[in-house]
């Protein structure tokens, strides 16, 4: 309650809180005894939680609480329930073969491997090859969705690929492909002639003297693995360069320094690091997205 005018209080109105803003003054009523009543258990009631429940945070945890209740443990119990019911499909598609899982043949082994794949990718693989599988352009990081494959796309090859990676060091059967670095072994015209006959087979604006002189270095030096028309070679690892899918990129420059300086993605091997169904998963996963042969 408020009162704009000193003189119109009553004796009998409840004294003031002692504040005035513009003229206006508030009685200093009590609160309500049921709101008080709220107030107090509700301070009761957290006092309680904090003791049954993990609620302080201290230097390396938090106070567990009398209960023992634990959120991860319940997520981890949550897990473990449908480990035990996907149990026998786990362990069939560690067993079967790869070719054989298809949405006409095996439904349900197939709809499980897709569900896990896409877990496991969005887990480990989306952070170099993006959430969709459509990699990073010009970056290294290839595009799953197209039907370019260095080595090779079918569902055998993308499981071989995940299981040993590419170029490292930590498995023996990794993929391994390595281009010579050129700077130093052609001249500078070399290159650009070079470089400009690779725009040429790929259909891409380039100087025709120069492409054709480029064409005597290009078989002399890169068709060994590349081939003679440039269409590449997976069991090398050579990409095709007639199309017009680059992994770092299809410029003039981007090339160049392809010619001059080589590159060498790396990519780590998975099967030391996912259970051999969540490798299976994974590359049935990646086959389904419209790139796998």
């Amino acid at each position: 309650m408020t009162d704009q005018d000193h003189s119109n209080l009553h004796p009998d109105d409840p004294e003031t809180t002692g504040h005035e803003w513009d003229g206006i003054r508030e009685f200093n009523n009590p609160l309500p005894r049921w709101w008080l009543w709220c107030l107090y258990a509700t301070i009761l009631w957290g006092v309680a939680y904090t003791i049954a429940y993990p609620a302080w945070p201290m230097i390396s945890g938090a106070t567990p609480g009398l209960l023992g209740y634990s959120t991860r443990a319940e997520v981890a119990g949550e897990i473990d329930r449908y480990d035990a019911l996907n149990a026998d499909l786990r362990a069939e598609l560690a067993q079967v073969d790869l070719t054989s899982v298809t949405q006409e043949g095996t439904p349900d082994l197939y709809n499980f491997a897709i569900q896990s794949g896409g877990a496991t990718f969005a887990t480990w693989c989306s952070q170099c090859h993006g959430r969709g599988a459509a990699g990073v352009q010009a970056s290294g990081y290839p595009s799953l969705l197209d039907d370019d494959w260095l080595w090779g796309g079918t569902v055998e090859d993308i499981h071989l690929t995940i299981a040993h990676g590419i170029r490292n060091e930590e498995d023996p059967d990794a993929r391994w492909s390595e281009m010579t670095a050129f700077e130093g072994i052609l001249s500078d015209e070399e290159i650009d002639e070079v470089v400009h006959y690779v725009l040429s087979v790929s259909e891409q604006e380039a100087d025709a003297d120069l492409a054709m002189a480029g064409e005597a270095v290009f078989l002399d030096n890169c068709a060994a693995c590349h081939g003679d028309t440039g269409a590449g070679d997976r069991i090398l690892g050579a990409p095709n360069l007639t199309d017009r899918i680059w992994l770092y990129g299809g410029s003039p420059e981007a090339i160049e320094e392809t010619v001059r300086h080589a590159r060498f993605g790396v990519m780590p091997p998975w099967s030391g690091r996912l259970s051999e169904a969540e490798t299976r998963a994974t590359a049935i996963y990646v086959h389904s997205r419209g790139g796998g042969e």
